[in-house]
């Protein structure tokens, strides 16, 4: 018999288990770059992060579809700590499901920043 999952709380989010984190989904996510400049953070910090602490240039709205659309392709980890929501990168999924995928998308993203930094 299979244990049940734990029931959502009001202030619970979903996220896919690790087996359900599909290329495609994370792909999707990461291929927008709103998302990808917060993947960025999240990668270059070494913890969660709160969702106010990205000060990204659109609407308080846009940014809650762009967090969610991580959460849901299970590229970020999202709980409350008191009123913050708080992310965190799953990394050790993502690089369980598809080693070095992360690192040479973050890597890519990286010199491409520098690249259109320099002109």
């Amino acid at each position: 018999m299979t244990p049940a999952a734990p029931a959502l709380g009001s202030r619970d989010l979903p996220h896919p288990k690790r087996a359900e984190i599909r290329l495609e989904a994370v792909l999707h996510a990461l291929s927008d770059p709103m998302r990808l400049r917060i993947v960025r953070e999240l990668a270059a910090g070494s913890g969660e992060l709160s969702c106010s602490h990205f000060d990204l240039p659109v609407t308080k709205s846009t940014t809650t579809h762009h967090f969610r659309v991580l959460r849901e392709s299970g590229v970020i980890r999202q709980v409350y700590r008191g009123t913050a929501k708080m992310n965190g990168l799953r990394r050790d999924d993502l690089d369980d499901l598809f080693p070095g995928l992360l690192d040479t998308l973050l890597a890519a993203a990286a010199r491409q920043a520098v690249r259109l930094r320099d002109g």
